[in-house]
């Protein structure tokens, strides 16, 4: 098959698909790999090492999706992307359509097949439980980023309070009443796990919130810094007026993230305080969240600062694209066995992640309840 891997375009995306290595194994199978020039600079890989790796370099994006079949990308397309795709083309990246209508009705309009990372879905044999292999890492990367982030935005030069995450030794802290700070996160799954053991083993205190007990349980077992509450509107509510550094990591898969805090409730929030939705691709679960990009990432609604960057590992290119990389290769070859024999069913993982099928919507989470 021929797969293409274009440069990503979205603002400041250094992350690139797929890694030399990965690469060398697809032209090793025997499938053609185009790739734009400069596409993995960003992330630390040279035009050598894919053209050694068995790539074609193409000197402008358009040429990439003129030789390809099957594109793989990081990213959802970006507006300037739109007319290079054809309805031939099957895509394969994250593409979080239930927040965007607009190229949701693009791609519709285009014809082709579009597959999302986060619609990868696989059952544990064991236990039954659903897991997102191709979300999880990147999902590992946001929450560990964003609480490494949320800590400095509480610098005061930044906008925040002035608050340094963990004080300074614990019995200095108790000795001289030093504010630890006070981080809540909504959501105890992968990006809110990590989020907040991050944060807990800066010092600061952190408050988990969550419909799932047993994750609670281990996360506090995890931490004597992490509190778990069990998810409702009043424990929201509560939680969140008292925090210096709202997290929100809120997952429906496939589908647009509700709204869990209001515009009220963050307009209760102290001076100064952060706010962080690590869900906003998919909507996000605070109202009063916008997407921002690493260009101008914050902005203030009212008193309290907002981060609100929509490609949060973007800022760790070099260690998100070997993450990603690894973890879609064999997903990669598996669609050229599709895609070769013209035949779903030799994936059911692959063709249940289907979001838009020749044109027509066919993923649950994306059609009119």
């Amino acid at each position: 098959m021929r797969i293409g891997i274009p440069k990503e375009q979205k603002t400041l995306e250094g992350r690139i698909a797929l890694t030399p290595a990965a690469v060398k194994s697809l032209t090793e199978a025997g499938h053609e790999v185009y790739i734009e020039l400069g596409a993995g600079v960003a992330s630390g890989y040279s035009d050598n090492e894919y053209s050694n790796a068995g790539a074609s370099l193409m000197p402008v994006t358009k040429m990439v999706y003129q030789n390809a079949e099957i594109i793989v990308k990081v990213k959802e397309p970006q507006e300037t992307e739109w007319s290079l795709f054809r309805k031939e083309h099957i895509l394969f990246c994250y593409l979080h359509l239930a927040a965007n209508p607009e190229l949701t009705e693009k791609l519709c309009e285009i014809g082709l097949t579009a597959i999302g990372f986060e619609t990868v879905v696989v059952q544990d044999s064991k236990t039954g439980q659903n897991h997102l292999p191709l979300l999880a890492p990147m999902s590992a990367i946001a929450g560990r980023v964003t609480a490494q982030m949320g800590a400095t935005l509480q610098y005061q030069y930044r906008g925040g309070q002035g608050i340094l995450f963990g004080g300074l030794e614990p019995q200095m802290n108790a000795d001289s009443g030093v504010d630890t700070g006070h981080a809540v996160v909504l959501g105890a799954g992968v990006a809110g796990t990590h989020a907040a053991k991050t944060l807990a083993a800066l010092g600061a205190r952190v408050s988990v919130l969550d419909i799932n007990q047993q994750r609670l349980n281990e996360l506090e077992q995890a931490s004597p810094n992490i509190s778990g509450k069990i998810s409702n509107e009043d424990t929201i509510r509560e939680s969140v007026k008292q925090a210096d550094l709202l997290i929100g990591a809120v997952l429906i898969p496939g589908s647009k993230t509700p709204h869990l805090v209001s515009k009220a409730v963050v307009e209760s929030m102290k001076p100064n305080s952060v706010v962080m939705d690590i869900s906003v691709d998919q909507g996000g679960c605070i109202e009063t969240i916008e997407p921002t990009t690493y260009e101008s990432p914050v902005y203030f609604h009212g008193e309290v600062l907002h981060f609100g960057v929509t490609n949060i590992p973007g800022a760790v290119p070099r260690t998100a694209s070997q993450t990603l990389s690894s973890a879609i290769l064999p997903y990669v070859l598996e669609l050229g066995r599709v895609v070769s024999h013209n035949d779903w069913s030799i994936n059911k993982q692959l063709a249940a992640a289907i979001n838009i099928n020749e044109g027509e919507i066919v993923h649950p989470a994306l059609k009119p309840s």
